[in-house]
């Protein structure tokens, strides 16, 4: 169940139903009154239906890419969910490879997104409750439109998120709900070694207990089988991981996963 922060917000504004309550055209000019224009005073054409000097294509589900005769995804649009626990190496492997690609490609991270929220951010660590899966759940949201309106203007995006294969309905349903069937899921799943290794290396509220790591690692694990491309990236270093990255969307293009 998703849970809503704070006050309901009003229900959407449905075609037929006259201007929304409590606003008006003249509102936003004071002094102007809508009707028709003096006699002999020309009448302004209407306002172009853009913001700024620069049209954009609005953002839509993504489909599945078309896998050419030799795909190459370093030089393909595609939308990638990078799944794995704290400390997998996540968001270090999705910015290296952002950052290597032929084309534009945008790095989401989740956590970031969650961060937005200053006052009165519901920090997990702290107990999860009501308010912390309902920021998690519109952060997800929030970054599924943010990557599918880079993608509907020629930008590939990565995105990446602890998502738990035991809540597939929460995790990989919400996913695809926001970014659309087209989005290409890789688990990043390192040894326990590793992740307690890289966790201990984190500070701030990224940084979790032993005890929480071993926990969600030992969740991770139901992964295996689920017929998601998988990496264990525990002998491997940043840039070796986002060439196995690229290998492995290669065959993902070629034959989708099904989840």
């Amino acid at each position: 169940m998703q849970h809503a922060v704070g006050s309901p917000l009003p229900p959407p504004h449905q075609p037929g139903q006259g201007p929304a309550v409590g606003w008006s055209p003249a509102a936003h000019h004071p002094g102007r009154h809508p009707g028709p224009a003096p006699a002999g005073y020309p009448v302004p054409p209407p306002p172009p239906d853009t913001t700024g000097h620069v049209p954009l294509p609005p953002g839509g589900p993504v489909a599945m890419p078309q896998a050419p005769a030799a795909p190459d995804p370093a030089a393909t649009i595609i939308a990638v969910l990078l799944i794995g626990p704290a400390g997998a190496g996540k968001t270090s492997v999705a910015k290296y490879w952002a950052d290597h690609r032929r084309v534009p490609t945008a790095h989401i991270s989740l956590d970031d997104v969650r961060e937005w929220v200053r006052s009165g951010f519901a920090d997990p660590q702290s107990g999860w409750n009501d308010n912390s899966e309902a920021q998690y759940r519109l952060a997800r949201r929030t970054c599924g439109f943010a990557a599918r309106n880079f993608l509907a203007n020629g930008i590939s995006c990565i995105l990446d998120d602890a998502v738990f294969p035991d809540r597939p309905v929460v995790g990989l349903g919400g996913w695809k709900r926001h970014v659309g069937p087209g989005l290409l899921p890789v688990v990043l799943l390192p040894g326990l070694d590793i992740v307690l290794e890289r966790n201990a290396e984190r500070s701030g509220n990224r940084r979790l207990s032993d005890e929480e790591v071993a926990r969600i690692h030992g969740r991770m694990a139901g992964w295996y089988g689920s017929g998601l491309p998988i990496i264990d990236n525990s002998q491997l270093d940043i840039p070796e991981t986002a060439r196995v990255l690229d290998d492995v969307l290669t065959r993902s293009i070629a034959s989708p996963p099904q989840w």
